[in-house]
């Protein structure tokens, strides 16, 4: 049985260890038999980054809002972030970060994915987890794309963030397993995650509760629910 505590990040015990990363126990598992198919296909998956804590969560929120790691514009372009008011800020962050507390990587359900391949045969290509990297041809993890686009919801996973809708930008590295991340949506109420946020130690705290019915609505409840994902990419 998921508890607050599993949803918001707060414990570790529903996870298990795969690839040097950590997942949900089911998920795992889905995962392993999605590899396998994959993998008999002619197509190589690794994990980059799975479960992630509510203190990991946390430190990446508060380093953003006193800018001490990058912060970008909807475009990737680096914003200055003392050329921001607090709501500005706020809206910047949560574009490409969650919200400490409700993070869908909380949940051990939800990873991002990558093709080792090209990464392994040139070593100074590096990873970035940008959409080019997937949805351009000569991109690195284009044929892992087209592959995961027709088979992942045959394992169970699916693209929460296949396209933008108005609050996180576009993951196409971003997989969820279904039967998981549907029942952690639904107990991430208002109320759990109003009681979360109070009680960290967290950058911009009255902006966030302030605004949280918005957070909560537009940054995590909004979601691509599609069973496949055609291989369109509806970007910015």
């Amino acid at each position: 049985m998921l508890s607050l505590r599993h949803i918001t990040g707060a414990t570790e015990s529903h996870l298990i260890d795969i690839e040097s990363q950590r997942l949900e126990e089911q998920t795992a598992r889905a995962y392993m038999k999605l590899k396998q198919a994959a993998l008999g296909n002619g197509v190589d998956i690794r994990i980059a980054s799975g479960f992630r804590s509510l203190d990991r969560q946390l430190s990446i929120w508060n380093r953003k809002w006193r800018g001490e790691l990058s912060l970008r514009d909807k475009n990737g372009e680096i914003i200055d972030v003392n050329a921001l008011n607090d709501i500005e800020k706020l809206w910047a962050i949560l574009h490409w970060s969650a919200l400490p507390g409700g993070s869908r990587h909380h949940w051990g359900s939800d990873l991002d994915v990558y093709d080792p391949r090209p990464f392994d045969a040139d070593k100074s290509l590096k990873l970035e987890l940008v959409p080019g990297e997937y949805v351009n041809e000569s991109g690195p993890c284009y044929t892992l794309w087209q592959w995961l686009t027709q088979h992942a919801h045959e394992y169970g996973f699916f693209f929460p963030y296949a396209r933008y809708q108005g609050g996180v930008a576009q993951e196409p590295w971003h997989l969820s397993y279904r039967p998981v991340s549907s029942q952690c949506l639904k107990l991430l109420s208002l109320d759990a995650l109003e009681a979360t946020i109070s009680a960290l130690d967290i950058e911009g705290k009255p902006c966030i509760l302030d605004n949280l019915p918005t957070i909560k609505k537009q940054y995590i409840d909004t979601i691509t629910e599609d069973e496949g994902w055609t291989n369109i990419w509806c970007g910015y």
